[in-house]
Order: C-alpha cells, then sequence, then structure tokens
C-alpha cells in the first residue's frame, strides 16, 4: 500500500480529494448565490437577511479556504477556476431573487445537499483514519445542521 505524505493511503486520499474537490465547486456556487441574496433582498425583512446572508457567505468564505488547504494536505490540487466549478457543482445558481423567505428556502435546500454531501466525506475519511478530513467534516456538519434549524424555524 503507498502511503501520501502525511501517511495516508494513497488511492483512498486520491478519492477524498475528489470528493473534497467536488464540496468545493458547491462551496464556491453557493457562495455566488448569498452575495446575490445579500445584495438582492427586498422587503421587511431586509435588514436581519441582509446581515444573515453577509454572515453566511463570510463563513463559506472560509470554508472554501480549509477545504482547498485540506486537499492541498491530502497532495491533491484544488480547483481553482469557476469554470470547473460550474461544470461540477451540484447547487446551481440562482439569479433575480428578491423575496426573502424564497431566498431563505433556497439555502436550506442548499444546506441539505452540502451535508449530505460532506456525511458522505466524513464516512470515507473515516475508512482511511483520515482524522483532519473527520474533523472538518464533523464540525462543518454541526454548525450547518444548527443554522438549518435557525433558517427552518424563521421561515415558521
Amino acid at each position: 500500500m503507498e502511503l501520501n505524505s502525511i501517511g495516508l493511503n494513497q488511492e483512498k486520499s486520491e478519492a477524498i480529494v475528489k470528493d473534497l474537490n467536488q464540496l468545493l465547486a458547491d462551496y464556491q456556487q453557493f457562495y455566488m448565490n448569498l452575495r446575490g441574496f445579500h445584495w438582492n433582498v427586498k422587503g421587511k425583512s431586509f435588514f436581519e437577511l441582509h446581515l444573515k446572508f453577509e454572515e453566511l457567505y463570510n463563513d463559506i468564505n472560509l470554508k472554501v479556504d480549509e477545504i482547498a488547504e485540506r486537499i492541498l494536505a491530502l497532495d491533491g490540487t484544488p480547483l481553482h477556476s469557476f469554470t470547473d466549478y460550474q461544470t461540477i457543482s451540484r447547487i446551481k445558481e440562482v439569479k433575480g431573487l428578491t423575496d426573502g423567505a424564497a431566498m431563505v428556502q433556497s439555502i436550506l435546500d442548499d444546506f441539505k445537499l452540502l451535508i449530505i454531501e460532506q456525511r458522505n466525506i466524513l464516512q470515507n475519511a473515516g475508512n482511511n483514519d483520515d482524522e483532519g478530513t473527520i474533523t472538518l467534516m464533523s464540525d462543518y456538519i454541526t454548525e450547518e445542521e444548527k443554522t438549518v434549524w435557525m433558517l427552518k424555524s424563521y421561515l415558521n
């Protein structure tokens, strides 16, 4: 069995890198959607949603960097072009929304996809004793599950 530079199974790590690049692309498109929501939200909830969307996109921006750095730690190369992101992202670009409730629902749909994806990466990382990726995914899942609960409560 060949090991990578941090002592993990090379073949399993390459599969995790592929999954992390998928996640990176999804997060990049999610980030762009959140920026658009921040700029274009209208209505009575403008002030609170404008601030919330900014909080969310700032958090996602940090996660994008952490995911790319994890890919590098696993001896991979992070995707770094919008063409790559748009080609493989499972999160679709959202344009033309101004309604805050519709934006929040879109965010909830995207978080669901991201959480499922991260659970899959978490399981694969566990099968490779990849503690760094396990910790990253576990932290993201815990945080995002709470955010989903809060956004669902906002809509109800």
